[in-house]
């Protein structure tokens, strides 16, 4: 398995070393394996992970603390998968799929919340822009 340094990493991410390490510390990636020397060794998966970080702030808004709950439910979807192909009664199954929809449904929520908040400052600028519009028209009839 390839293991990559933090410079790689933040190439690849486009994010500073600092952030890297501040992300690590409260719990957005894991910490990395390190080599004899102490210095980190990241995996393609950990820059992946760190790749859809930039992206959910960068597209989605998102702030930290929703990140980490996103991540966190990512997390426990995967884990709820793996034991509802591992799970032996219809019972707990159908358990596991009700953790993981109830799981999507709060994810959605807040992603129609951001929404509808973006759609307000979307047609907030659109009237400022308006306005600015009819301030220079008015400006060229003088």
């Amino acid at each position: 398995m390839d293991r990559f340094k933090i410079d790689d990493v933040a190439k690849a991410t486009g994010l500073t070393k600092r952030t890297i390490r501040y992300y690590e510390e409260i719990g957005l990636i894991k910490p990395p394996a390190r080599s004899e020397g102490g210095t980190r060794l990241y995996t393609a998966e950990d820059i992946e992970r760190l790749k859809n970080i930039v992206a959910a702030r960068e597209v989605l808004g998102f702030s930290l603390q929703e990140l980490q709950h996103f991540l966190a439910l990512k997390e426990t979807m995967e884990t709820h998968r793996a034991e509802y192909r591992h799970a032996a009664a219809g019972s707990e199954k159908r358990r596991e799929l009700e953790q993981i929809s109830a799981g999507l449904r709060r994810q959605i929520a807040m992603l129609e919340e951001k929404m509808k908040k973006m759609a307000m400052l979307k047609q907030e600028l659109d009237q400022m822009a308006e306005r600015v519009d009819a301030l220079l028209q008015e400006r060229r009839e003088e």
